[in-house]
C-alpha cells in the first residue's frame, strides 16, 4: 500500500465520492485511471537535442499519471487542525489511521483512498492528547469505517 503525497492526489481520491462514514470519519475513493492531470511529464526542462522535446522548447506534452503504481491502493489520512487541535492528536490519528488500511490492505481495491477526521472528539471525554480510551474510541471508529467500506 503507498501512501498519498501530494495535494493533487489528495483532491483527486477525495474527489471520488463518499465510500463510508462514521460519527467521526469519512472514508473517500478515486479510482486511479482516471487520475492523471494534462501537463509536461517531468519539471525540467529539455535539451535541444531531446526528441521528446516540444516545438517551444518546454519538454514532452504528455499527461503524467497522479498514481505511478496502480495495482496497489493508495492511502492517505486528513486531519485538519480545526477538529484535533493538539499535534499529539493529530499524530495518533493518523497513526491508527495507516495501521488500520494496513490490516485492511487485502480487501481494499486498487484506489487512491482518503480517511478524513469530520468532526471534533470531545476533549471533556478525552482529556488527555493521547489516552488509551481516545486510542481505543479511534480505532474503533476506524474499524467500523473500513468494515462498511464496499469492496
Amino acid at each position: 500500500m503507498q501512501r498519498l503525497k501530494t495535494r493533487a492526489q489528495y483532491e483527486a481520491a477525495m474527489a471520488g465520492g463518499t465510500v463510508s462514514r462514521t460519527p467521526h470519519f469519512v472514508l473517500h475513493r478515486a479510482a486511479l485511471d482516471a487520475s492523471t492531470l494534462p501537463g509536461p511529464s517531468m519539471e525540467q526542462p529539455a535539451d535541444a537535442g531531446s526528441a521528446a522535446a516540444s516545438s517551444d522548447g518546454r519538454g514532452s506534452a504528455a499527461p503524467r499519471a497522479l498514481f505511478a503504481d496502480q495495482s496497489q491502493a493508495w492511502i492517505g489520512a486528513v486531519v485538519p487542525k480545526r477538529w484535533a487541535k493538539r499535534a499529539v492528536t493529530r499524530n495518533g490519528i493518523k497513526r491508527q489511521i495507516y495501521a488500520v488500511s494496513a490490516a485492511f490492505e487485502s480487501r481494499l481495491p486498487a484506489a487512491a483512498h482518503v480517511v478524513r477526521l469530520r468532526m471534533e472528539f470531545a476533549r471533556k471525554d478525552f482529556p488527555s492528547a493521547w489516552s488509551d480510551t481516545l486510542k481505543q474510541s479511534v480505532r474503533g471508529e476506524l474499524l467500523q469505517l473500513f468494515e462498511k467500506a464496499k469492496s
